[in-house]
């Protein structure tokens, strides 16, 4: 979990929290500001999933090629064995 997961949800909630209470006083104003709380959480919540996820492929990219290099690697090392059996 990142930076923006976390304070993303800790908005939502506060956000949740203030419209909810503007709910039981009456105040519109304090709705509406908990009501756009939580909104620019679930905004910057999903921005920090984006950016896990965008992790997440880099990662799998970086272990791919490792293995991709590894497989090719090694075809070679076959190769020089098989050229070298047919020199000798």
């Amino acid at each position: 979990m990142n930076k923006d997961q976390v304070e993303g949800k800790v908005k939502d909630v506060a956000g949740r929290v203030e419209r909810q209470a503007g709910e039981w006083t009456g105040s519109k104003e304090a709705e509406a500001r908990g009501a756009a709380k939580q909104v620019e959480g679930k905004v910057q919540g999903a921005w920090g999933d984006v950016k896990e996820a965008g992790k997440k492929a880099a990662e799998e990219n970086r272990k791919n090629r490792a293995s991709d290099e590894t497989v090719e690697a090694e075809k070679e090392k076959q190769e020089d064995i098989r050229s070298q059996r047919k020199a000798s």
